[in-house]
Formats: structure tokens, sequence, C-alpha cells
């Protein structure tokens, strides 16, 4: 079985902030797949779906984001997931261009809280991510205030497509594997860049 989890924070008040990128590409995941995402346990909301052949269960933390960790720890547990291969972790990216997506398979947190919170739980970075950049236009003084704000209007056609592209990479992850989809939605990123 896959674990797709999408990082973010439980409440109405931080339902559309940047921090909740990977909750929102988990509900559009469930919404192509035309499952809820309400399931309670394992202190997340859950769903399951099939994704080709494989069997995949997506995820929301409740736990807040700094302890994301503990809901991902419980559910790696009770449904036996190998993280190296089988956990999935979609999360905001601060040090990313703003509306990219790109694969990552190992490494640190960058100072997210999310991540640190399940690299202390697991014990490990070798689970794959997929970040979805943030980075503002121009310099900010307080990265946790803006990573709590409102997306923007003017960005969500923006943001649409990055969920459409993170939702698009996790399937390509579970599909045709990590190495293949790397291949295709980091190399994109770069095409851009040059």
């Amino acid at each position: 079985m896959k674990l797709i989890v999408g990082l973010g924070n439980p409440g109405i008040e931080y339902q559309f902030t940047y921090h909740n990128l990977g909750f929102l590409t988990v509900d559009v995941l469930a919404n192509e797949q035309g499952v809820q995402v309400s399931n309670r346990h394992c202190k997340a909301l859950t769903g399951r779906t099939s994704i080709g052949a494989e069997p995949v269960l997506l995820a929301k933390p409740e736990t807040f984001m700094n302890l994301s960790g503990l809901a991902v720890r419980e559910l790696v547990g009770k449904y036996e997931v190998e993280p190296g291969s089988d956990l999935i972790v979609i999360y905001d990216e601060l040090d990313l261009p703003f509306g990219t997506v790109r694969i990552k398979q190992r490494g640190g947190s960058a100072g997210h809280n999310g991540l640190e919170s399940i690299l202390n739980a697991l014990g490990t970075d070798e689970f794959l991510r997929i970040r979805i950049g943030i980075a503002p236009e121009k310099t900010i003084a307080d990265g946790a205030k803006y990573v709590l704000s409102q997306i923007k209007r003017s960005q969500e056609k923006v943001i649409d497509e990055a969920l459409d592209t993170a939702a698009e990479a996790a399937k390509a992850i579970v599909t045709d594997g990590p190495q293949a989809a790397m291949n295709r939605f980091n190399r994109r990123d770069k095409e851009e860049i040059e």
C-alpha cells in the first residue's frame, strides 16, 4: 500500500493558506478518485482508493503542522508502510519558486516544521516528498506569518495549476516509480528556468 500524506493545519481559518497546499493536493486527488478523506483514525483524516493497480491511503493529519509526525508514524505502523518506497509527503516549500513542483527522495526539512516532525518521528529522511513552491515575490521578514496567510486571489490560477501538477506527480510516482516521475516533473522546472 502507498501512503500519500498532505501536510496542513486543520480548521477553516487555515484552509486556503500557503501552508495547507499539501491538504489541498490530497483534496484534488480524492476528488479525481471519487473518494472522501473523512475516515478519522491514527490522528488523521483518511480515504482509501487505488491508483493504477496500487492500493493507496490518502491522509491529512489532524495534529496541526508541527506535530504531523505523530499521525504519519501511526499510519506507517498501522498499515506497515515502508517509508523509503511507499510514503509520499506533499507540502509547501518556501525555498522553491512560486508555483513550481519538485519531487525529492530524501534530505532535511529546510526549516519546514511539519517535515521536521516527520523526520523525527520516523527516524529517517528516506521517504518521497512532493514540494510545492511558495516563495514570495519580494523578501519577507516573517516566514511563519507568510505561510499562514491566505492565498491571494491573483495567485489562485497558479496555485490551482500547481495543485494539479502535484497530484499528477503523486500518481506518476505510484504508477511509474519515483525515478521516472522525477525525470518527468523535475526536468519541467529546469526547462522553465533556462
